[in-house]
């Protein structure tokens, strides 16, 4: 039958592994550093994927391709999970988890500072925008310097959120439209973001501020401003 389904430009391809995260079907797999349709009947052409890919790489085509098989999919699932491990074959750094802090973790840590990180990736290139930890969660959008330059930034930022880390310099991109659906997709409950004092992080503040106006929702946002020397202006 013919039928939309992806096509993946293996040129553009930057190997990220984005893409395969964010297919819950696990149609896409990595093969040698690239991003492959592994199957085309677990492609339902939906295209979770597009929006994750920072290059560009992916696009709809109409071609001659087998049928979406949501049973198949849904066995392949299983027989991952069967063998302890969930259907993902991206790039290992940016698979989404959730990190439980349990009774012993606390023991371990009782003589150190706890982490108070509650998933991973963090980096905002990295994040799925439907990952299931963004749901009723309080949002924290920060500058990666934030961390080091204020000691307490666990307690005092990181606890009991989800965390977004960026720098709009190093990464030289707009992150207002990831922002944007992450707003939108998700039942934010309120939104932090923690920047430093230097002009360039006034683009990670822009980009949180213009994704909530974008986003049509009203939630609580709080700017909190770090100088260099570890302080909040």
């Amino acid at each position: 039958m013919v039928r939309r389904i992806i096509q993946i430009d293996k040129e553009k391809c930057n190997g990220c592994g984005l893409c395969a995260a964010a297919c819950h079907e696990g149609a896409i797999g990595m093969v040698n550093g690239k991003a492959e349709l592994m199957r085309d009947d677990y492609c339902d052409g939906l295209g979770d994927c597009l929006p994750t890919c920072p290059t560009g790489a992916i696009t709809f085509i109409e071609r001659e391709a087998a049928a979406y098989d949501e049973a198949a999919v849904e066995l392949n699932k299983k027989k991952a999970e069967a063998k302890g491990h969930a259907s993902f074959s991206g790039c290992p750094g940016s698979r989404a988890m959730q990190i439980e802090r349990t009774a012993e973790t606390k023991e371990m840590a009782e003589a150190s500072v706890q982490s108070q990180l509650r998933q991973w990736p963090v980096q905002i290139k990295l994040v799925s925008v439907k990952a299931p930890y963004f749901e009723q969660a309080d949002l924290l959008i920060a500058a990666d310097c934030s961390a080091y330059a204020y000691g307490d930034f666990h307690q005092k930022f990181l606890k009991g959120k989800v965390v977004l880390v960026g720098c709009p310099k190093l990464d030289q991109v707009d992150y207002s439209e990831k922002l944007t659906e992450i707003i939108k997709n998700n039942a934010i409950q309120s939104i932090t973001v923690v920047r430093m004092e230097v002009p360039c992080c006034g683009g990670l503040e822009h980009a949180a501020l213009r994704a909530l106006a974008d986003s049509g929702k009203e939630i609580p946002c709080d700017v909190v401003t770090i100088s260099v020397d570890g302080n909040i202006l």
